[in-house]
């Protein structure tokens, strides 16, 4: 049993925090929105802080989900911050994607006060958060990531060291890169059977078995072809994914042609509507 601290109680860290508690552990828990985090500790016994500094006080790892770079800065760095309430020899630990750049900036100040940093970005959804089943990259020393492997093991399937800090930024960047491209080829697949006059989910069922099998078809075939989108990963998130990647790739010289025309093809959904649907809304652009 360990004391622990979660920051940002959104349709990830909710059921993450909640999975440490089921553990055992301690857990205090912070949210900008109070009533969130007052809601989760009455739901699973814990207790919530009213400042990222409060919630932090005591505890040997700090977690952290919340939603950009501006939003970690802001539960990390000042007065009120994780880091002014933390001790040496702790651990602050991750799961929001970010840039590779805001993992190494912070990590280094962590480093500053002998605070050890994992940059752990996820990706399995909310989904995968209720069930406990994410894959977790992460960034860092060997050392420090073995102190905190186990409790990350409380929600995550698969979790792996990638290399030193920014390196699970960096391998979220891969996971997302991907993710693109098979939705959109996904999207186009199934719009050309409903054109083709196929029966969508036989075509489903059938190529889901060879080489064109995925995640995406698996788990989205069938609701893309309902044309059903009010659910999973929003596009707005995608946007500010694919964005952090298409930065990084600026910065290293790495071509993405199909990432950049995806990234725009997702701005056409927002200008749907559709910034909180599905990213497998891709195909409601086609019709």
């Amino acid at each position: 049993m360990a004391k622990l601290a979660f920051l940002g109680m959104g349709v990830m860290g909710y059921p993450m925090a909640g999975h440490l508690a089921a553990k055992g552990h301690e857990v205090t828990v912070y949210n900008r929105t109070a009533a969130k985090a007052e809601a989760w500790a009455k739901e699973h016994g814990g207790h919530c802080a009213d400042t990222p500094r409060a919630a932090a006080d005591g505890a040997e790892v700090v977690f952290a989900c919340v939603g950009n770079d501006d939003d970690l800065r802001s539960v990390v760095l000042g007065e009120d911050g994780a880091l002014a309430g933390m001790d040496a020899g702790t651990v602050f630990v991750d799961h929001t994607t970010t840039s590779a750049i805001v993992a190494r900036e912070l990590a280094e100040l962590a480093n500053d006060k002998s605070i050890g940093f994992i940059d752990a970005p996820v990706s399995g959804g909310q989904a995968g958060a209720e069930n406990g089943a994410l894959t977790v990259m992460c960034g860092g020393d060997s050392e420090t990531y073995a102190r905190v492997e186990d409790h990350i093991g409380c929600f995550a399937k698969s979790c792996r060291l990638m290399g030193e800090q920014g390196a699970g930024q960096l391998t979220k960047m891969v996971n997302q890169i991907c993710i693109a491209g098979l939705v959109q080829g996904l999207s186009e697949g199934m719009h050309f059977a409903q054109k083709a006059g196929l029966d969508g989910d036989a075509v489903l069922d059938v190529i889901s078995k060879g080489a064109a099998g995925s995640w995406q078809m698996e788990n989205r075939g069938s609701t893309m072809l309902k044309d059903e989108f009010e659910f999973g990963f929003a596009v707005d998130w995608m946007r500010k994914d694919l964005g952090i990647v298409l930065e990084e790739a600026n910065a290293n010289d790495a071509s993405l042609p199909v990432t950049a025309l995806v990234d725009q093809f997702y701005h056409d959904v927002q200008k749907m509507g559709g910034g909180r649907w599905d990213t497998s809304s891709l195909m409601r652009r086609l019709k």
